[in-house]
């Protein structure tokens, strides 16, 4: 047993696997004692490895991709451990079970899971398949609303699909890429929902929630903007709420724990979720989410299943949606469809059931044709290299491609630089905080890595010596008026989650603090001192710029290919700008991140379709 050990600690030194991997094979060989098979503590390891990769379990039919992402000599020395039949080390009970009775490890399904992943999955599926049977719905009601809200056309209204999908169920979600008008379906479908809770005698409590701070208040600002020009009532337009927060702020985080103080014994109060950025949601959160739901509430998830899963593991939202290529109604929601938005009948039917929740809005309105940046992440969505490089040919006035060179490198910084002008010149002429951080949000570098002069430490660095260099913040200091801060880490005492972006200025005493946004009224000051920990972020990673979007976003991709550079990562990157790309990359690094495409082990799909 001793040498499977050492083999996982030689791993864990070369940073093949983690130290945690190592230490759970060594608390795994622990609870089983001398009889546990080697194979066990190695597949223990591998199990905790994908876990550390964002997968949810460890497919037995996919170990050898598992064992092909190792360096050369830890592949050969896996196999050799793993050679023969794994059976009886899969039949290990005392440390692989069924899920019947606690064990570190649960094999189902041909899927190998820790106990806490297995059970946090099958929680998820169970209720999920609950609150999507179809609502007692009033059809006439509906389908009047839907036509004064969603007017009959030539064309199928996606929009008005989904207004009546989400309507329809306990459960629902709207997926669609940028500018196919999901605020516009959310505010409408919001006034159909009020009208038929007031009509029952209900006022009922919604509120609107995202992963993040920054997409909790751009989810405000959109619906309080459309909620002015809504067609309906003064008292339901009262009842569309203005304020959105964080999910972690609305379920309230227990201070030193990872529990939250809403949970099944102390549900929300409300009768309505409605989730923005649902692709950032990972497994942990979604489960947290759905204890903490009433029985009787509805949850609307609204998302675009093409961009990046969630950082941690899990891509909750795409194996919800499934294959939407691939995406049916039943017999049953095509009539109701069919009725109240006139969607023609297909003769591709599936079975009652998740599908019949979910609404895929196919039309965008900000980006037509004649738009660079829709073309562009419609032809990276889809893997095609050629349609990629026929966009980038036609010379559209809102994207700008560079080859990476130094030279468009040096460009690059100066023209962020530039863009970052305004923000720190309204600083300094002494206008609002408040000001500031709206200027900022207008521009953004966005990255793929970490470390390295295309990562996010050499971009923030070369970002700070132009600035510096064109006087517009102070030399050498840590913290300057002006500088731009992201926390990193979950600080419940002070309300700072991770995500949440400042500015640093002075208060009215001259006090250095750093102002974020909050859910209501003015920004917050927080002392330097007591900021939780942190990074600059002239530049951030495409990762943490999900549920934000920028008048401006500049991308530099990293100068050799990496495992990182997904298809999924470009086109979200491509997507966060709402008038202009700036794009900086070697092509052929462009063409090899375009044809990877995230596949995230889980069984979360299988369990909703079965």
């Amino acid at each position: 047993m001793s040498d499977v050990l050492d083999l996982l600690k030689r791993w864990s030194h070369s940073g093949t696997i983690r130290e945690l991997d190592y230490h759970f094979a060594r608390f795994l060989l622990q609870m089983g004692g001398d009889a546990t098979p080697a194979p066990t503590l190695l597949l223990g390891a591998l199990l905790s490895h994908q876990l550390g990769q964002g997968h949810i379990c460890l497919p037995m039919v996919q170990l050898d991709r598992v064992l092909s992402e190792l360096r050369f000599d830890a592949r050969r020395e896996a196999r050799q451990q793993l050679q023969g039949d794994l059976s009886s080390a899969l039949a290990f009970e005392q440390l692989i079970g069924d899920g019947t009775h606690p064990t570190p490890m649960v094999m189902e399904a041909g899927r190998l899971y820790l106990y806490r992943y297995w059970q946090m999955e099958s929680r998820i599926a169970q209720q999920l398949k609950l609150r999507s049977h179809t609502v007692a719905c009033d059809q006439s009601l509906l389908a009047a609303g839907l036509e004064r809200l969603f007017p009959t056309s030539a064309e199928t209204d996606w929009q008005r699909v989904a207004a009546a999908v989400a309507l329809g169920s306990r459960f629902s979600v709207i997926s669609g890429g940028p500018g196919t008008g999901k605020t516009t379906t959310v505010i409408r479908l919001l006034a159909l929902y009020i009208e038929q809770q007031l009509q029952l005698g209900k006022e009922p409590t919604i509120r609107l929630a995202a992963p993040t701070g920054k997409a909790a208040a751009r989810m405000a600002e959109s619906i309080a903007s459309a909620r002015e020009d809504l067609d309906a009532d003064k008292k339901v337009k009262d009842l569309v709420p203005e304020r959105a927060t964080t999910l972690h702020r609305l379920l309230g985080p227990v201070r030193g724990s990872y529990k939250f103080r809403h949970n099944e014994s102390n549900p929300l109060h409300l009768d309505l979720l409605i989730v923005d950025e649902a692709s950032m949601v990972d497994l942990t959160m979604m489960t947290a989410l759905m204890d903490a739901l009433p029985e009787h509430a509805r949850l609307i998830l609204i998302g675009d299943r093409n961009q990046l899963a969630s950082v941690e593991a899990g891509s909750v939202l795409g194996d919800i949606c499934g294959d939407t290529d691939r995406h049916h109604y039943s017999e049953r929601q095509q009539a109701i469809l069919g009725a109240s938005c006139g969607l023609p009948a297909s003769a591709d039917v599936a079975v009652a059931g998740i599908d019949d929740s979910i609404a895929l809005l196919r039309k965008s309105y900000r980006f037509d044709e004649h738009s660079g940046i829709g073309n562009m992440a419609r032809a990276v969505n889809s893997g095609q290299t050629d349609a990629l490089w026929q966009v980038i040919e036609e010379g559209y006035s809102d994207i700008d491609y560079q080859p990476l060179s130094e030279r468009n490198y040096q460009r690059m910084i100066q023209r962020v630089a530039a863009g970052y002008q305004e923000y720190l010149s309204a600083l300094h002429a002494g206008e609002p905080v408040q000001r500031a951080l709206l200027l900022f949000q207008q521009h953004q570098l966005l990255c793929a890595l970490r470390e390295g002069p295309y990562g996010v430490t050499g971009l923030n660095n070369a970002i700070e010596q132009q600035l510096r260099s064109r006087r517009l913040i102070e030399a050498e200091a840590q913290w300057y008026i002006g500088r731009p801060v992201m926390i990193v880490r979950n600080e419940p005492s002070l309300q700072l989650f991770n995500g949440d972006i400042g500015i640093a200025a002075p208060d009215d005493n001259g006090q250095m603090k750093v102002w974020f946004e909050q859910d209501e009224g003015d920004p917050k000051g927080v002392p330097v001192s007591r900021v939780p920990e942190h990074q600059t972020v002239y530049a951030m990673t495409v990762h943490k710029s999900q549920g934000s979007e920028f008048a401006t976003t500049y991308m530099i991709l990293p100068a050799d290919d990496s495992p990182v550079l997904t298809r999924e990562l470009i086109y979200t990157g491509i997507t966060r700008a709402k008038q202009r790309l700036e794009l900086c990359g070697r092509p052929e690094v462009m063409e090899l991140g375009c044809r990877r495409k995230t596949e995230r082990a889980s069984g979360l799909e299988a369990r909703l379709r079965s």
